[in-house]
């Protein structure tokens, strides 16, 4: 494992579906500790505390309002993801969200970008995920906040949930870069190019290849770089991983995702982590889940050969 990637590793779950549109990711913690998470980032090195799940308000499963489902829950639980997330960085752990549905993210990735505000670190976020995830309100055509999370980071939506960091926008959209992504909505389109996130989509993977969109997507950073992962698991070609509720064909292979993973790791400056939109309900035997915690294995410094590290 890369020495410098922080090894006091704080696992926590947010058993909760509270953004989605079906029911079923809030079995994913268990799902990922099943599988064997703990023990995989052991054996990479990791001292691993689980600190079990977070309570949160339960999913009422009612329709939009003013464009939003369950908005008082949505922010509720991204309250709590905030404040745990950030009282592991500040003390000096790596938080790991096990989602639970990905509208959590805007909790954790504001508390990482507050913490790296506080410190004074740059931040730079990877976004796996095969959809956009840049709705509004108006734009949804659901109102499911799992569909809205990276627009709230970058300052579009409810200022309960926009400014839950202590500073609007969370994150500027320069540090984003997404990976993966072949599903967007028609509106949703415009937004996203006008917010400059530099995006590659399956077309930009298909063309030029794993490697080199990750040469892209890491390039630039500093010594002192937070990086942190925003895994979402359906990133993955069903056939992969079945266990999502928002599948889309044509996602990355085996392969190309271990690249991805392991090329993040060579970087050695991994900080924090979500894995989200497990679905056990959907999934076969929990193939989902252990295909995930394969590739978090790499991710946290797994090789087929030992590899020279990068120096700053």
């Amino acid at each position: 494992m890369n020495a410098r990637i922080a090894r006091a590793v704080s696992l926590f779950g947010a058993p909760t579906d509270i953004g989605a549109g079906t029911r079923g990711a809030s079995m994913g913690p268990e799902a990922m500790r099943v599988a064997g998470l703990r023990e995989a980032l052991e054996k990479q090195g990791c001292e691993v505390e689980d600190l079990g799940n977070l309570s949160g308000p339960a999913n009422p499963w009612t329709g939009p309002v003013d464009g939003y489902r369950h908005l008082p829950q949505v922010i509720r639980w991204n309250e709590l993801i905030h404040a745990a997330t950030l009282a592991e960085l500040d003390a000096g752990r790596m938080p790991i969200l096990l989602g639970g549905d990905h509208c959590l993210a805007i909790g954790s990735v504001s508390a990482v970008a507050r913490h790296c505000r506080a410190v004074g670190r740059p931040l730079r976020v990877l976004w796996l995920d095969a959809h956009a995830d840049f709705n509004t309100a108006a734009l949804s055509p659901t109102g499911n906040t799992h569909g809205m999370p990276l627009a709230c980071l970058c300052g579009h939506g409810p200022r309960a949930l926009t400014a839950i960091g202590g500073e609007e926008p969370a994150v500027d959209p320069a540090c984003v870069r997404q990976i993966g992504i072949r599903s967007v909505d028609e509106g949703e389109k415009h937004f996203l190019q006008d917010a400059g996130i530099q995006v590659f989509d399956m077309r930009h993977i298909d063309e030029v290849g794993m490697r080199r969109t990750m040469e892209q997507a890491l390039s630039d950073l500093a010594p002192n770089t937070h990086l942190h992962v925003s895994f979402d698991v359906d990133f993955l070609d069903p056939e992969l991983a079945p266990g999502v509720a928002t599948t889309v064909r044509g996602g990355p292979t085996y392969r190309e995702a271990q690249l991805c993973m392991e090329m993040i790791a060579d970087t050695g400056r991994l900080a924090s982590l979500d894995i989200m939109e497990l679905n056990p309900a959907l999934d076969q035997r929990n193939m989902t889940a252990e295909v995930a915690v394969d590739l978090i294995e790499s991710l946290f410094g797994k090789s087929t050969l030992l590899r020279t590290q990068p120096r700053d």
